[in-house]
């Protein structure tokens, strides 16, 4: 807004009004003051009060930057932007660019001859140092304006555009169909996108369709009808919204998993009890029977209580939060330990498992508890994999040391396999193909 009578400006309201408003609310008296010294004002609107901050919020700002602009050595007005969709932190090149136009509108403000003339070195100088693409068109829908930020979101050099209807350039293919120009697309059937903030998108030069913000703006100059639109790149917000929505959804699952960790430290220490009380009796038993048969039951229930006992130890480990503790591990009784935890689920489903270890102990530096979580996750996978497979089902488990010496194992079934379309997002973290309860895509 302009403030300087002596250039033919005014108050934003009649000086009488502004000046009540100004003796009411301390803030806009401080605010002028400042604006005299020069100093930067920027915010956030709910850091505010009074007048001002209803003002804003009437307007939709959310944060806003404004700096002086002095002419002929005295304040002349301000300029400033505003964030009307979300909140903001100004970096130093955005307050620094706002300072080069402010110098740029106060040097031709005094260089210039007329005031029709500083308008248009002021509009030119704020389209060219503007971070959002702006383009024009005319009520043809030949695009008539094309900033330095167009280009470099676009790929299209300014000379090549200009001309050029906005159908044929930076609107998508299949969006073009029944309009006859660019200036009808914008004007809509029912849905004008004319005097509307919306997010849609738009297609650059290599033909990459991709998410814009798109506030649109009709305008008279000169008996002809301009569509003025400010376009901003929502590539990187969106992608930031991803990676938050990522990093919540891992927050939660290791929430779960702490959780899980905890009621299995409860539910190990009640069956540890009992089993060790199973394991105790039948080695009296084994020891002080005469009977043969029952010397090998008692052997029997005691290796059952020991391999129950087992599998309560690999559930816990699974599930427990600690870090990595590489050791020298023997990668077949890791395996083996794998096969333990999941092997009742292959044979009630009629899973074979078929398994070859390496000869003698297959020592690797690593962690024992997460190699077995792996090795059994992929099993469990191979497990899903072959539920909805005729006939035979098989699942093939293998140790072993490659050419170069190093120690292996891998899980093969005869499932369908992974479709060609989300083998690049197997290996994303809580990524999966499984409803509700069966999988976590923490594997």
């Amino acid at each position: 807004y302009w403030i300087d009578p002596e250039f033919g400006g005014e108050l934003a309201s009649p000086t009488v009004i502004m000046q009540s408003i100004i003796n009411s609310d301390p803030l806009l008296e401080r605010l002028q003051e400042d604006e005299r010294q020069g100093k930067v004002f920027a915010g956030h609107t709910r850091d505010l009060d009074g007048f001002l901050r209803a003002d804003f919020e009437k307007q939709n700002i959310k944060s806003f930057l404004s700096v002086s602009v002095f002419a002929h050595g005295h304040l002349w007005g301000t300029l400033a932007v505003n964030d009307c969709v979300a909140e903001r932190e100004w970096t130093d090149e955005e307050e620094a660019t706002l300072h080069i136009i402010a110098l740029a509108i106060g040097d031709a403000i005094e260089h210039s001859p007329s005031d029709a003339h500083a308008s248009e070195v002021i509009r030119r100088t704020m389209l060219q140092a503007s971070l959002d693409a702006i383009v024009v068109i005319d009520e043809t829908g030949s695009i008539i304006e094309f900033n330095p930020a167009a280009e470099k979101m676009f790929g299209f050099p300014r000379s090549d555009i200009l001309g050029k209807d906005l159908l044929d350039t930076i609107v998508p293919i299949y969006y073009r169909k029944g309009y006859a120009s660019g200036a009808e697309y914008m004007s809509g059937r029912g849905a004008p996108m004319v005097g509307q903030r919306l997010e849609t998108v738009t297609q650059n030069a290599a033909g990459e369709v991709f998410p814009i913000e798109l506030t649109a703006t009709e305008m008279r100059v000169a008996d002809r009808r301009l569509i003025f639109g400010s376009i901003r790149d929502l590539r990187d917000k969106l992608r930031a919204e991803e990676e938050i929505g990522r990093q919540r959804e891992k927050l939660h699952q290791n929430e779960k998993m702490a959780a899980m960790g905890s009621l299995l430290a409860g539910v190990s220490h009640e069956l540890n009890n009992p089993l060790a009380v199973v394991v105790a009796q039948s080695t009296l038993l084994h020891e002080f029977a005469t009977d043969p048969q029952t010397k090998v039951r008692a052997e029997k229930v005691r290796a059952a209580a020991e391999r129950c006992g087992r599998i309560v130890k690999s559930f816990l480990s699974m599930v427990r939060l600690h870090p990595t503790e590489q050791a020298e591990t023997d990668l077949n009784q890791v395996i083996r330990a794998a096969l333990e935890v999941t092997a009742y689920g292959a044979r009630s489903s009629g899973i074979i498992i078929d398994t070859e270890f390496a000869v003698g102990p297959l020592l690797a530096m690593a962690d024992a508890d997460h190699v077995t979580q792996v090795a059994a996750n992929f099993l469990v996978n191979s497990q899903h994999a072959l539920a909805g497979v005729a006939g035979d089902r098989l699942i093939k488990v293998r140790t072993f040391r490659s050419d170069r010496g190093n120690p292996g194992f891998s899980v093969e079934d005869n499932g369908p396999g992974v479709p060609e379309a989300i083998r690049s997002r197997i290996f994303e973290s809580y990524f999966t193909t499984k409803p509700i309860g069966v999988g976590t895509g923490i594997g």
